[in-house]
């Protein structure tokens, strides 16, 4: 038998030897303490690779299982405790992304650059927002995930690293530095970045995040890119969509990409009929939260707006189109 047979009832007997031994259960099993992964049960936490090791071994004619006899690692063990309905808890909070240091470095600039305290209560709300902003599956939580002393140590690592700080920074990592000089160059459009975030959590928009399979929506996904979900969900709206593609239809007579051209209809016939994707022109994080009008939209082909949202700068239709022209103009 392999780890993958082992029982939800076999589990529970680890559970309760544990229970029995807590003290020992470890070094008699020879494990040593999770640094990653705790199994939580009834409101009790166990070093979730030991429990299932031992586990093994309440299965019949099967032995229990040691840290060395682990070949799948922890991704094995955590899908496991999964599959039969167990909680895991991560023990250390995962780094911070994109969109959540966005709120926090808003938060330092709206207090001149100076650290907040702990108790302050814009502390507390950022803390409450980014425990809302679901970028962190619950089995990446650790227990302390982005409390009040998380959002204090991380604007700190933000506040000292600005160019008129005179004291020692903290420890910041790259994107920290990275975000703050973008809070530098463009105050405005990063505030107004921050706000569409709150704006998106606090409505209900980004605390559940859509099941997305396109490769480079979820690279944005996991750069931490909550405007672009945000960005995408609008796109996405049918009702819009519809009403968009009814109006350029009525004006135009047909659903031409506005960069290139391409017509659906025309290349596919009757497969392509009605067909376009519909893309918002002006991103969230240069309107901030906005009533969509039809004229802000534009019609698109698949390629075009693949191109227009690669790379981390957007690009307009209108800029596009004058990359196509510009490229075709040095191919003559």
């Amino acid at each position: 038998m392999s780890i993958s047979d082992v029982t939800r009832d076999a589990i529970l007997q680890a559970i309760a030897e544990h229970d029995r031994n807590p003290e020992t259960f470890l070094q008699d099993h020879g494990f040593g303490p999770a640094r990653t992964y705790m199994l939580v049960h009834e409101h009790r936490e166990y070093d979730s690779k030991a429990i299932v090791g031992v586990a093994h071994g309440y299965l019949d004619d099967q032995d229990a299982l040691t840290a060395a006899d682990f070949s799948g690692g922890l991704e094995t063990v955590v899908k496991l405790l999964h599959d039969r309905e167990f909680e895991v808890r991560a023990q250390r909070s995962p780094a911070w992304l994109e969109a959540e240091l966005v709120l926090a470095c808003d938060l330092v600039a709206g207090n001149g650059w100076r650290v907040l305290r702990t108790h302050d209560p814009h502390v507390a709300e950022v803390s409450r927002l980014l425990q809302l902003l679901p970028l962190h599956p619950p089995e990446t939580r650790g227990t302390t995930f982005r409390n009040v002393n998380s959002v204090h140590r991380k604007i700190a690592d933000i506040a000292t690293q600005h160019p008129d700080y005179q004291g020692r920074p903290t420890r910041g990592g790259k994107l920290d530095r990275e975000i703050l000089q973008a809070f530098l160059d463009r105050p405005d459009e990063m505030h107004a970045e921050a706000g569409a975030i709150r704006v998106g959590i606090t409505s209900g928009t980004l605390t559940t995040l859509p099941a997305v399979a396109d490769p480079d929506e979820e690279e944005a996904i996991a750069e931490g890119r909550a405007l672009v979900l945000l960005h995408l969900r609008r796109e996405r709206n049918p009702k819009l969509r519809a009403k968009k593609l009814d109006q350029v239809l009525t004006a135009r007579g047909c659903l031409a990409c506005e960069v290139c051209g391409f017509d659906f209809e025309r290349i596919y016939g009757e497969r392509g009929a009605r067909y376009a994707e519909v893309h918002h022109v002006v991103p969230l994080h240069v309107t901030g939260p906005t009533t969509t009008r039809l004229a802000d939209l534009a019609v698109l082909c698949a390629n075009c707006h693949r191109m227009i949202h690669r790379g981390s700068q957007w690009l307009t239709p209108a800029e596009l189109r004058a990359l196509v022209e510009q490229h075709a103009g040095s191919r003559a």
